[in-house]
């Protein structure tokens, strides 16, 4: 299998230095299909458009479905693809009944052999200063609905005897004291990750976790500047998406299948040797 890899050719700041980031490209996800959720900003579209140039159909979810289709169009040109490479689905994973319908649906239809479980929120005071409303909308989204939309995809892979992947999108929070909703839900994600692949395996289903540390998104820096710069982490800067979709890509791959219920850290070290760029 031939596999090529370049630098990216948009330049990024670390410490006032010029840094590429590299991609990975080629065929190691030829002809196979993936479902991503969150998948039109962020780590998600990262990820989507990773997959896609490295050969793969992509059905990309989220919750608006102008995003969607505005994130559809942006992949078609920057990974220059053909439209019908790129489905969308308008799906609510906090909403369970109305989100297990409409999956259930979609899959009757449609062969899934790669799921990545990436919608997640984070918002909200951090303990004793949580309020119930916030406590139930992140742990709907990231526990609640990583845990029933699993369901969904796990039942259908081993009805159809799919030997695919499951990729659960989680967090360096899950090695922090748990002292907020998101940190909460992100424990609860890294032991859902062993149970599934524990239970899944014999199904020929490899799942695994990918837990990144501070990384460039929308979600934690509203001014998109190509800046990486972070002197909390021990690495001094962010992570690129474009380096968490690199691990996605080879995470789900034929490379990957013998990587069982691990959750692989891109932190810059943030959380794995310390906890200092988190404030508490």
């Amino acid at each position: 299998m031939k596999l090529k890899s370049f630098l990216k050719k948009k330049l990024v700041r670390v410490q006032k230095e010029k840094v590429l980031i590299p991609c990975l490209e080629g065929n190691i996800l030829h002809g196979k299909n993936a479902l991503i959720t969150g998948g039109s900003s962020g780590i998600g579209y990262e990820i989507a458009k990773s997959f896609l140039k490295n050969g793969a159909f992509v059905v990309i979810c989220g919750r608006n479905e102008k995003r969607l289709e505005k994130a559809k169009n942006n992949l078609v040109s920057e990974c220059k693809c053909l439209p019908n490479s790129i489905t969308t689905l308008e799906l609510d994973i906090s909403s369970v009944d109305s989100m297990q319908k409409k999956l259930t649906n979609f899959l009757k239809d449609n062969y899934i052999e790669i799921f990545v479980n990436n919608a997640g929120v984070n918002f909200g005071n951090v303990f004793p200063e949580t309020s119930e409303e916030d406590y139930d909308k992140v742990l709907n989204t990231n526990l609640k609905g990583m845990y029933f939309v699993s369901q969904v995809v796990a039942k259908y892979m081993v009805e159809n005897r799919i030997k695919g992947n499951i990729l659960n999108i989680t967090s360096s929070s899950s090695l922090r004291p748990g002292i907020s909703p998101y940190i909460v839900s992100k424990w609860g994600e890294r032991s859902l990750t062993l149970g599934m692949a524990k239970k899944y395996l014999p199904y020929g289903i490899v799942v695994n976790g990918l837990a990144p540390g501070s990384t460039l998104t929308p979600m934690l820096k509203s001014d998109m500047d190509n800046d990486l710069n972070f002197p909390p982490s021990p690495s001094k800067r962010y992570a690129a998406p474009e380096e968490i979709a690199n691990l996605a890509t080879i995470l789900v791959s034929d490379m990957g299948r013998m990587i069982v219920g691990d959750t692989i850290y891109a932190t810059g070290g943030a959380g794995v040797i310390t906890y200092d760029d988190a404030a508490y």
